[in-house]
């Protein structure tokens, strides 16, 4: 460089530091000093409030490759390892021996972090230790994963930490790198501006700043990117004078927390908690000195330090920042010589993404009853949902093949695609016991409609309201002397129901009528005529009654055809009531939200789960006794044929026209509507078993095929008896056919089949 160039930059130097010193000495009026502390002092983080879906519990007997356990792991950000597990956020596995997990701390699940041994035969869980304590463990919670942010703005993620929750040699390593007379200096260190001017004159590039960490903390609260001389100046300015009213601590409390650190897809990294997280999927007072150096060594270059874009760069800063801590005495040779030798370790990285959207935007809106915008996206609420993730992928999978495979089949539904309609579908599962709802897939594609069916359709159900009409049937007859049975035979003809001057005729599908049937057979066949019959004999008001009694809200007309599913309503309402059949007669109401904490893990609320008892315990049983006949001779049986094999219940439905496509159905542990159908209403041309039954097969099927075989129990009024279908009688062994029914108690029929064989022959 020439001696001339030199002079220029030294006389362009003196002044800028002229400048600088004027405006410093007449900035410092009381009025300017004011209104630069009140805009520091009162300066708050947008901290946005975070959901999460439900934690999933692990106790022994789970299948943990059909549950899903390794996948869940890794979704939590869990790193595979080959060795032993040696830190939070880690985990092994061998399969058909053992698999030791390092569970992190979180509240209010876990406090301290956790070593647990899983022990397995096969695919099979046995056995659970808590490897420190040699205790047996009889269950474990894994953490909730993340599911969105509720965000006003930019997607910041941060979460607030004082100085005494950060390690004091990760304050050194940021002091030592990014302004090492941070406690000397006033707000602008000139000796520092002077240093990094002949350190970048020498290098003929930019390679030190000679800003202070107040002067970065100004740019970033109060400033734009500009690089002007004038921005340059005001920032200057306002460190200044924010030094003269507030400590240094306080200074660095705010710069640990408002500090850019790196990116996440669109999501910003800011703070070292939030960073120490992403990175190293640790608390900053778990962090090596290894990991301290790589995180202050981002500070200068968060995307150009990133150890996920170059990770032989981030190791070159970091050990440029740990030789700075060993010069500065910080740490001595032997720690510095380990920290250089260790490998870089990072926390897996994963995308978030706005995962189960229809069921973020189902969990806002309820929260916006609940909480003010300011509260909701500056506060940093913790959002506990009862969404199972794992379902919900399963779900998501399970909508997407089967419409596309529904467009393979019949291709006027692939040209209706073309033209601009595709067909839709939604699906919602349902825990029976409690109404958490487990999964949620409102629609097909969220990104062109946003529009929840799940919620927000109001569909005719058709033939899926028939249960109601039965289980008002049983429930009205309970305790007359001859009450509604299963075995209680109707006529299925031709019929008409008169009302206000006209006449209702119903018709079955392809207008077959097979006469004198059973409930049990009317209900399985879904017979028309013979359901309309039996609402007939019961009468409106009490059908009316029992739909409101199961969760219905939804208007329903006092028509007869509303006792075939003309009344329009969402698979949410169709959920609740199909609920109470699968939970003995009692009503729970479907929840989405658990608990909602603040930031520190305070609980605001806690939603409770409401159940009534709506329902006889016998009714619902009865009525899901009928139900399993529909998958095992009904309608519904093309279920067994592609290949599920649990107990189960449920129901087809199908509308005038052939709009929409249902399937409802229902083990004991989870309950699982889908619709199938066009938003306008065209006709979808299939029934309930084509279009919506094999969707429901291919996510039932994935989703319990980790549980242990259940079924469902009947309550003590109930008694089940093995009989001919033809006589209603006990069986014998010379019946070609039997069947197991439900009987009230006192009505279970005590004579053998007459049709088939001797009083002595019956089969027990």
């Amino acid at each position: 460089m020439s001696w001339r160039r030199w002079v220029l930059y030294c006389l362009v130097f003196a002044f800028v530091l002229g400048l600088v010193a004027g405006l410093v000495l007449v900035a410092t009026s009381l009025a300017s000093v004011r209104d630069i502390s009140e805009r520091f002092r009162n300066h708050t983080w947008r901290i946005a409030s975070k959901v999460y879906a439900d934690s999933y519990l692990v106790y022994p007997g789970i299948d943990v490759v059909s549950s899903g356990l390794r996948n869940r792991l890794l979704e939590l950000g869990y790193a595979e390892e080959r060795g032993e597990p040696d830190r939070p956020g880690t985990f092994s596995t061998r399969e058909g021996q053992v698999w030791v997990v390092y569970l992190r701390s979180f509240s209010p699940f876990r406090e301290t972090p956790q070593r647990i041994r899983f022990e397995l035969l096969g695919t099979q869980l046995t056995r659970m230790t808590d490897i420190d304590s040699g205790e047996e463990l009889p269950a474990i919670e894994l953490e909730p994963p993340l599911l969105s942010g509720l965000y006003a703005g930019e997607w910041e993620e941060r979460r607030i930490v004082s100085l005494e929750e950060v390690p004091p040699l990760l304050i050194h390593a940021i002091l030592d790198t990014e302004d090492q007379r941070f406690f000397r200096h006033h707000g602008v260190d000139l000796y520092g501006i002077l240093r990094a001017l002949w350190a970048n004159l020498r290098a003929r590039r930019v390679v030190e700043g000679g800003s202070t960490l107040t002067q970065q903390l100004m740019k970033n609260y109060f400033l734009d990117d500009e690089r002007t001389l004038r921005r340059k100046m005001q920032e200057a300015l306002m460190a200044f004078l924010v030094e003269r009213e507030f400590s240094k601590e306080e200074i660095l409390e705010h710069y640990i927390n408002e500090i850019y650190l790196g990116q996440r897809g669109a999501q910003a990294i800011h703070g070292v908690w939030e960073a120490s997280q992403f990175y190293f999927g640790k608390t900053p007072q778990e962090l090596t000195v290894a990991e301290i150096a790589l995180l202050a060594g981002l500070i200068r270059g968060p995307n150009l330090y990133s150890p996920h874009r170059d990770r032989d760069r981030a190791i070159r800063r970091r050990n440029h920042v740990l030789n700075r801590m060993l010069r500065a005495g910080h740490i001595d040779r032997a720690t510095y010589e380990k920290a250089v030798a260790e490998p870089l370790r990072l926390a897996p990285y994963v995308l978030r993404t706005r995962d189960a959207p229809y069921f973020s935007d189902f969990v806002r809106q309820q929260l916006t009853k609940l909480y003010p915008p300011e509260i909701l996206f500056r506060e940093g609420l913790r959002v506990f949902t009862t969404l199972d993730l794992h379902l919900q992928r399963l779900a998501e999978e399970a909508v997407s093949r089967g419409l596309e495979r529904l467009e393979r089949t019949y291709p006027r539904l692939q040209k209706a695609a073309q033209e601009g309609e595709a067909v839709q579908a939604c699906l919602l599962a349902i825990q029976p016991q409690t109404g958490f709802l487990r999964a949620m897939v409102g629609g097909r594609d969220y990104r062109t409609s946003q529009f929840n069916r799940c919620t927000q359709a109001e569909r005719q159900p058709g033939s899926v309201f028939k249960p109601i009409v039965y289980a008002a049937a049983l429930r009205a007859t309970r305790n007359k002397a001859t009450p509604l049975l299963p075995t209680t035979p109707l006529e299925d003809a031709p019929f008409s129901w008169t009302y206000d001057n006209q006449n209702w005729t119903p018709s079955n599908y392809d207008d077959r009528y097979l006469g004198q049937v059973t409930m049990r057979t009317a209900l399985e066949q879904s017979l028309n005529a013979a359901t309309a019959r039996l609402a007939f004999q019961i009468g409106l008001p009490e059908i009316l009654a029992t739909a409101r009694d199961l969760g219905l809200t939804s208007p329903l007309p006092p028509y007869p055809s509303v006792v075939l599913g003309s009344a329009e309503t969402s698979p949410l309402e169709i959920a609740e009531a199909y609920a109470v059949f699968a939970n003995g007669g009692v009503r729970t109401r479907p929840l989405a939200l658990r608990r909602v904490t603040d930031r520190s893990g305070v609980s605001l609320e806690r939603q409770p789960i409401e159940v009534e008892a709506v329902l006889p315990p016998e009714t619902a049983f009865m009525v899901t006794h009928m139900l399993t006949g529909v998958l095992d001779r009904g309608t519904g049986a093309r279920a067994r044929k592609l290949g599920f094999t649990r107990m189960a219940a449920g129901k087809t439905g199908t509308t005038n026209d052939y709009q929409d496509a249902w399937f409802v159905g229902y083990t004991p542990e989870l309950l699982t509507v889908v619709w199938v159908g066009f938003d306008s209403r065209r006709p979808l041309g299939l029934s309930g078993a084509q279009g919506a039954l094999p969707v429901w097969v291919e996510f039932m099927r994935r989703a319990t095929s980790g549980l242990p075989p259940s079924e469902f129990v009947p309550p003590p009024t109930v008694r089940l008896v093995r009989i001919d279908p033809a006589s209603g009688e006990l069986a014998t062994a010379n019946c070609p056919e039997t069947l197991l029914e439900a009987f009230y108690t006192e009505h279970a029929p005590t004579q053998p089949c007459a049709l088939h064989g001797a009083p002595d022959a019956s089969v027990p």
